[in-house]
């Protein structure tokens, strides 16, 4: 049965609905609390502040793995939303990389402890401001997935838009770097760190790219 363009995928299942809204609460607040960490991390570098945000991350990673996990074994054991249950897991494991790739950058500030030259932070501050955009601008896009799928459209183009303006930044930042004359391991570690936030905003258009597919479904 194809369900209306504008009815909840979720119908009468309350219970999986709660914990879906859940894992996107996550990973919404995982997007904030990376964006502050590297704000954080730009400031004082590797400070206790720095290691909160990064606990935080962790802490919603790892709930947002229960979660999945959960929401698996209530679509197969109570045979929930059968016509959409594929899309339902295909598009959290999806986000879920999302939320591993903020974890991942975290780590490898944590663990590398790269110093970032001040000339360079206004750019690495804008270009985890344009990540995050994107993935909040995905994290809603998933949300109408579930309730109005007419609405996803809305929020795609947002995630599109917000991947390309973190390319430009990106791109400008790895050529400031690479024009600059600090010796070239230093260049090749800082471009390291442009890329690991960079990637962020090019998994969220992916999982958006994805998501699209999954909506035309929807609405046929």
């Amino acid at each position: 049965m194809v369900l209306p363009k504008t009815v909840s995928i979720f119908r009468r299942t309350r219970v999986l609905e709660g914990e879906i809204d859940e894992f996107m609460d996550n990973l919404a607040q995982s997007a904030l609390a990376f964006k502050r960490a590297i704000s954080i991390f730009l400031a004082e570098g590797r400070s206790a502040e720095f290691d909160e945000k990064l606990a935080q991350v962790n802490d919603l990673e790892s709930r947002s793995d229960d979660l999945r996990r959960g929401i698996e074994r209530q679509l197969y054991a109570q045979t929930l939303i059968p016509e959409s249950r594929g899309d339902v897991l295909g598009l959290l494991e999806n986000l879920d990389s999302v939320l591993n790739n903020f974890e991942g950058a975290l780590w490898g500030f944590s663990i590398e402890n790269p110093d970032i030259p001040e000339q360079y932070h206004e750019d690495y501050r804008s270009l985890a401001e344009q990540v995050t955009a994107a993935v909040e601008a995905l994290v809603l896009a998933s949300r109408a997935f579930f309730r109005n799928v007419e609405m996803v459209s809305d929020h795609m183009h947002k995630v599109i838009f917000y991947e390309k303006e973190a390319d430009k930044v990106s791109t400008k930042l790895k050529r400031q770097i690479f024009e600059s004359d600090i010796d070239l391991a230093r260049k090749l570690h800082l471009r390291h760190f442009v890329e690991l936030i960079d990637n962020i905003a090019d998994r969220s258009e992916d999982v958006a790219d994805r998501l699209a597919i999954y909506a035309i479904k929807r609405r046929f």
